[in-house]
């Protein structure tokens, strides 16, 4: 962006760029409730949060995703959509959320999860990021406008 100051070589001036993260996110849904993981790793160990993780270099997002959600919580998803991207000013994180559906598998907490659990997406435990209510509110969205377009054709 013109204007913005960025780091620079001091021998020869070329610019660094620091790439942004990107992680994938999935909301999972069973019987009207929303899949969630107790961390057991920081940042917010101990607190709840939507199934997802970092995005390996060269590996497709929506891949990434499904990867996320077998590792943390033992369940095979298909994913079925996208939710939205969601980002912030002055954060290096690129938060890419995808709808998904159970295909398989049994639900058993990963290593870097204390817990696995289902929740009406109205009565969420206590959040690790405040994020995560911003992208429900998108998922509780896009899925009144599917059923909205759905009924009448």
């Amino acid at each position: 962006m013109q204007g913005r100051e960025r780091p620079a070589c001091p021998s020869c001036g070329r610019v660094v760029y620091h790439d942004p993260k990107v992680t994938a996110v999935t909301v999972v849904e069973r019987d009207g409730r929303v899949l969630m993981v107790k961390r057991g790793l920081e940042p917010g160990i101990g607190l709840w949060s939507l199934p997802g993780g970092y995005v390996d270099r060269g590996e497709p997002v929506e891949a990434a995703a499904a990867r996320e959600v077998l590792e943390e919580t033992g369940l095979e998803v298909d994913v079925t959509g996208l939710v939205g991207v969601f980002s912030q000013e002055g954060q290096p994180v690129i938060l890419v959320t995808y709808d998904s559906r159970i295909s398989g598998g049994r639900t058993a907490a990963g290593p870097e999860i204390q817990e696995v659990g289902f929740f009406p997406p109205e009565e969420l435990p206590p959040l690790a990021f405040c994020r995560d209510r911003e992208v429900l509110r998108a998922w509780k969205m896009l899925r009144e406008d599917r059923r909205h377009s759905t009924v009448g054709g």
